[in-house]
């Protein structure tokens, strides 16, 4: 995708401003001001017909009256005039517009319409669009502020190479100036409003070319056009810049979640989590967490595997490091055994292993900050590295000190991530970081930082991996009953246990006596999903008697509670004992299409939600990570003296699965296969639901 046509957006030459103001504190003066004092580098011509200067600049009475086609035009007036004036910057050849106008989609079908006209006139002028309803965006680099908020009153961006990217303009803003606050550079932030033609994945996929951005934070409400937002992760991923994103709203998938086990587990939020992991983006779970991490990511240190090693003079500190390191699954494997002795050697009560703790000693004896410090790079062998030193790093007579043991230590050391907890002024601060620390006050921000760094360097180093092509799927015209959906999936690579549709009592006889028993028994109908929540499952059934009286307990049961279920009889299965049961699933995301679950079946899956997700399709491998990263994986592991589970026969099922849903197009709506019973050999379908789209068919 060819994302340099937001060049004339974000780096013009020129700007138009249609509806400019004299008033410097009017939507339509803001930018004019804002301009003048940072000194865009390029041309700035106000149009307003009631005026002939503008802030002391010369006006022009129309976009036709413009001494040439401007790169950009900001749009800031109201209604149907905005309309106008995006039809007169085309064909005036303007190649962008920014519009702060409101009143469109944002406000109900009326104002839909109104939006649908301004992209068709855009589009027919191939001028990329910017809102409408937008706050707007800056580049300092330039001096390019067409944006109306109040932000730049309190101060102007530092330099820096991070980029924001947000869907809300009032949020894009409020980030902006917590990093400005912080002394954290974002001289890029574009905000995209309604996103009527330019989408979040736009900018983000500029970012990711942009040779003055290193780092991206983004915030984002909804994804919509998900081709261009992945190609725009994917870039970004490929280039080597870390994306950190809050995306906020939890919502269920709709209808769906009524009928599928899959889609009511996962919602909205799973998916995004699952696709934003995918890419080796970062999602900060608040405004704090996302600046600690693009600041960390300002180092451009990102190791593939990444461990922690912590220096400290207080073991407390310690423990608290450790804790939030495990809760992460952060490594911070144990100091080498003849380097915990020499650390001994030098303070008998030290604790060496790891967190390793000086202790206070270290005070009276500066070196010893140095000697520790040396020692766990050096002997460690860890990526990234976490000082504690508490108010002592800032002290006016202790933490220059401190400072000249650990500079030489990190100087020698460039390769690796260096963060530091002091409590200290900000001018302090400022000389830490110029020694190549990161600086925390709080020693747990700096842990989460540190490790999001590793999960970029995990994203980076796996690169692009081709997904596996999948063949064209024939699904049946309705939903099929479970026997035929388990034909269905079969066919497809998913092996379905040994069983029977059996339409009378002496058929299920006949069934069972070939299976052997004991055999379980089912009410088959394709109207009824949820068999075990009317007794409609029978396990155990031991014998022909016992075969002939669960038929007629099934057909009793189905039509008490089911009375107007279509029945075919029962489904007779061979009974596997001695099996882990798992469970796949696939539902259809509104955005990114099919997406396959895997975790604990049975009833555990509502219960501990131990699921993992992933968009479809995916090979072997990738079925297999997903599979490993249950928290229940020790079940099939062989846990607690359990045979180990034949995990390679799970993983390719569950590949076929994904390849199944991906060639089967928008009408397979979910797929639930719960249980799938996991043997010592094999993984076979014990039960399966196929939901279709029947409007489609």
């Amino acid at each position: 995708m060819d994302f340099s046509t937001l060049d004339p957006l974000i780096r013009p030459r020129s700007l138009a401003v249609v509806g400019a103001s004299d008033d410097a504190t009017r939507i339509g003066g803001r930018p004019i001001a804002y301009m003048k004092t940072r000194g865009f580098h390029g041309e700035l011509w106000p149009v307003n017909p009631k005026r002939d200067t503008v802030q002391g600049i010369k006006c022009f009475s129309g976009v036709e009256a413009l001494p040439a086609a401007p790169d950009v035009g900001l749009i800031a007036v109201p209604g149907g005039a905005a309309l106008d004036a995006v039809e007169a910057l085309g064909e005036k050849g303007c190649k962008a517009a920014i519009m702060f106008t409101a009143g469109f989609a944002e406000t109900g079908d009326e104002g839909a319409l109104m939006q649908d006209k301004l992209v068709a006139a855009a589009r027919r002028h191939g001028m990329r669009l910017l809102g409408p309803n937008c706050l707007g965006l800056f580049n300092d680099a330039i001096g390019f502020y067409p944006i109306f908020s109040s932000s730049f009153e309190q101060g102007w961006p530092v330099p820096g190479r991070i980029g924001i990217a947000s869907q809300s303009g009032a949020y894009g803003t409020h980030l902006y100036s917590l990093a400005r606050n912080r002394n954290i550079g974002t001289p890029i932030c574009v905000t995209t409003g309604n996103e009527a033609e330019v989408a979040l994945g736009d900018v983000l996929g500029w970012m990711a070319e942009a040779p003055e951005v290193d780092v991206i934070c983004a915030y984002a409400e909804g994804i919509r056009e998900s081709e261009k937002f992945l190609a725009a992760l994917d870039l970004a991923r490929r280039n080597r810049k870390p994306i950190v994103m809050m995306k906020v709203g939890r919502s269920a998938l709709g209808g769906l979640a009524a009928q599928s086990h899959t889609a009511s587990i996962a919602g909205d939020d799973a998916v995004t989590d699952a696709v934003l992991a995918e890419y080796g983006v970062v999602r900060a779970r608040n405004t704090e967490e996302l600046l600690d991490i693009a600041y960390a990511a300002t180092r451009r240190v990102y190791p593939a595997r990444n461990t922690l090693g912590v220096v400290t003079v207080s073991g407390g500190a310690g423990v608290l490091i450790s804790d939030v390191a495990e809760s992460l699954d952060f490594p911070m494997p144990p100091m080498p055994e003849e380097t915990q002795r020499k650390l001994l050697g030098f303070v008998p009560f030290c604790a060496p292993r790891n967190p390793v703790d000086c202790t206070a000693q270290a005070f009276n004896q500066i070196e010893l900050v140095g000697e520790f410090a040396r020692a766990t790079a050096a002997e460690g062998g860890y990526s990234s590295l976490l000082a504690f030193f508490t108010q002592v790093g800032g002290s006016p007579t202790v933490g220059p000190k401190v400072r000249a043991q650990m500079k030489p230590v990190v100087e020698a050391h460039p390769d690796r991530l260096w963060a530091v907890s002091i409590i200290a002024p900000p001018e302090t601060a400022t000389e830490w970081e110029k020694d190549g620390f990161l600086v925390f006050e709080d020693p747990t921000r700096a842990v989460v930082a540190l490790h999001a760094m590793g999960r970029f360097g995990e994203a980076f180093a796996r690169g692009a991996e081709a997904a596996p092509q999948p063949a064209p799927v024939a699904l049946p015209a309705t939903a099929p009953s479970e026997a035929k959906a388990k034909q269905i999936l079969d066919a497809a690579g998913v092996p379905a246990v040994p069983e029977e549709a059996c339409a009378d009592a002496e058929a299920a006889v006949a069934a069972a006596r070939r299976f052997g028993f004991p055999v379980v028994m089912k009410i088959l109908s394709p109207d009824i999903l949820h068999k075990s929540e009317i007794g409609g499952v029978l396990l155990d059934v031991a014998d022909e008697d016992a075969v002939r009286e669960g038929f007629a307990t099934l057909m009793a049961r189905a039509k008490q509670h089911a009375p107007g279920a279509r029945i075919e009889g029962a489904l007779v299965a061979k009974q596997i004992k001695g099996a882990v049961e798992m469970a796949m699933g696939i539902l259809r995301d509104p955005v990114f299409g099919p997406v396959a679950m895997v975790g604990l079946g049975g009833v555990f899956i509502e219960v501990l939600k131990d699921v993992a997700f992933r968009r479809c399709p995916f090979d072997t491998a990738e079925a297999e990570r997903l599979i490993r990263s249950l928290k229940g994986f020790p079940l099939l592991d062989g846990a607690r003296g359990r045979p180990k589970a034949d995990v390679p026969a799970l993983a390719q099922a569950l590949s076929a699965l994904s390849l199944f849903a991906a060639g089967a197009g928008p009408r397979l709506l979910s797929v639930d296969v719960n249980p799938v019973l996991v043997l010592p050999e094999g993984a076979y379908a014990a039960d399966a639901v196929i939901e279709l789209d029947a409007a489609e068919g």
